[in-house]
């Protein structure tokens, strides 16, 4: 298991692929709490094989952030999903694009043995497991 701080200014997918390359990480899951002040997240239309994205920027507390890191043709991959919430409570969420941290985020990986290799997939249009 690691436990890591990102610190305020930090990109947070930058950082877990900095993470994943020193720890030697290749499968585990990743969750985090915290907080950001400027984001993107997507929504995948499976009909359309589309990601559409949306970008929020203000006071955010993730209220939800996991996911995992594996692999793709051997190289890095992470999938992570992510909600936030503003000071009304209204919470925004969907695939993680991108996120600067305004505070902090606290963030546990737990590594899981083994290895998962990723293959992307005409059919869906996106990059699946790949058993």
């Amino acid at each position: 298991m690691v436990i890591a701080r990102i610190d305020k200014g930090e990109e947070i997918l930058e950082q877990v692929k900095e993470i994943a390359g020193r720890e030697d990480i290749q499968l585990a899951s990743v969750h985090a709490l915290g907080a950001v002040g400027d984001f993107t997240v997507g929504v995948f239309q499976t009909e359309e094989k589309h990601y559409y994205s949306n970008h929020f920027a203000g006071s955010y507390e993730i209220v939800s952030l996991h996911g995992t890191i594996n692999t793709m043709d051997g190289a890095f991959y992470s999938h992570l999903h992510m909600s936030a919430g503003d000071e009304k409570g209204q919470v925004v969420g969907g695939h993680l694009n991108q996120a600067i941290v305004s505070a902090t985020c606290e963030m546990v990986i737990q590594i899981i043995d083994g290895q998962v290799d990723r293959k992307f997939s005409e059919e869906i249009g996106l990059n699946l497991f790949e058993f």
